[in-house]
């Protein structure tokens, strides 16, 4: 009985080193990244995996027109606000939320998911959303761009009263209008 105790404990300490050497080994290919907005008492933090286009067609290939997209890379991306946003004509209430998306060639839909998976895909390989929890889901325009972005950027700029969460790569370019809500 004791060597079958030993000899799982051996097979889950392998299991574990094995889990945590594939996540740092595919965080190599897609940093950690945050982007963060601190203004006017209005505090939001967007944390996400950050892929490379590596000669890839990204939009249309890599990641498909019309399918959720984990927005980012590695762990699901998430989103975080110390007060209540509008984004569209929808309120968003402060705290934590799951970020994904669905790209199509001229428009983006932008999903604010409750559920916060801890990687985020599936087993399956799609995004690891439950649509039932999803509390804002706005659609924005997609902007063509001559530059290329090489690393998939999340950033934020001000503009008068409101904040633009602006997504970028390859050449595309996505802003997310939002302001606090009254």
């Amino acid at each position: 009985m004791k060597k079958l105790i030993v000899v799982a404990g051996i097979l889950i300490a392998i299991v574990a080193a094995a889990f945590i050497g594939m996540r740092i080994y595919t965080k190599s290919f897609s940093p950690e990244g945050n982007a963060v907005y601190d203004q006017n008492s209005i505090n939001i933090e967007v944390k996400y995996g950050r892929p490379y286009k590596k000669n890839r067609q990204i939009f249309g290939g890599l990641v498909p027109y019309g399918k959720v997209w984990r927005t980012g890379a590695n762990e699901a991306t998430t989103f975080t606000t110390n007060v209540d946003l509008m984004i569209g004509n929808e309120e968003l209430p402060k705290g934590t939320y799951s970020l994904f998306t669905i790209p199509e060639k001229d428009s983006w839909n932008i999903i604010f998911n409750s559920t916060i998976p801890g990687w985020g895909v599936d087993f399956s390989g799609e995004a690891a959303r439950d649509p039932s929890t999803d509390v804002v889901n706005v659609e924005v325009s997609a902007i063509s761009t001559k530059s290329t972005f090489e690393q998939f950027t999340i950033d934020f700029e001000q503009m008068h009263n409101e904040i633009d969460m602006i997504l970028m790569w390859d050449q595309t370019l996505v802003v997310v209008p939002m302001h606090e809500a009254n």
